[in-house]
């Protein structure tokens, strides 16, 4: 008798509080260059830092796969990121966020340069991961921003 009150207790406790559940975030833009051509510019894993506005610096740990450190350009924020799979001559990349400031867990992310008709080429950065409670649309507005403003500014290099 007394197991099961706990058994109820517990399950009555819980049932007031859901599990974050996984988010996804996919953002896509088209830019003039070959795959070729955009993905020298984005392939390099730590390249991040030549396009995107708010990356300051990246290193990378030297080891198979590898680890970069990106530290935003006024030092406030730093994000240390695993590469999980590269294939470069599909033009993607993976990797799985081990630290950050932002409000999530269980990141990985995927960017990919794919073909869109002559010297056009299709970026897509997407991901998965889980909000922190209760910070569900600041976590989906941060990944969301981070990538927009990102591929903005491979648009605009690749269109000099």
């Amino acid at each position: 008798m007394r197991m099961s009150s706990i058994i109820i207790a517990a399950a009555l406790l819980g049932a007031g509080t859901a599990a974050a559940s996984a988010d996804t975030v996919t953002k896509s833009i088209d830019v003039n260059g070959t795959p070729d051509q955009v993905w020298a510019a984005i392939g390099p894993f730590c390249s991040i830092q030549d396009w995107h506005p708010a990356i300051g610096k990246c290193t990378t740990d030297g080891k198979t796969p590898p680890t970069r450190t990106l530290v935003t350009k006024d030092g406030k924020a730093t994000f240390v990121e695993l590469q999980t799979a590269r294939d470069d001559k599909g033009y993607s990349y993976s990797y799985a966020i081990k630290t950050s400031p932002l409000p999530l867990t269980d990141y990985v992310s995927t960017i990919k340069a794919e073909a869109k008709g002559k010297d056009m080429t299709t970026i897509t950065w997407n991901s998965t991961f889980t909000p922190a409670s209760g910070k569900e649309a600041a976590a989906e507005g941060a990944v969301g921003g981070i990538y927009q403003s990102g591929l903005d500014a491979v648009k605009s290099k690749m269109a000099k």
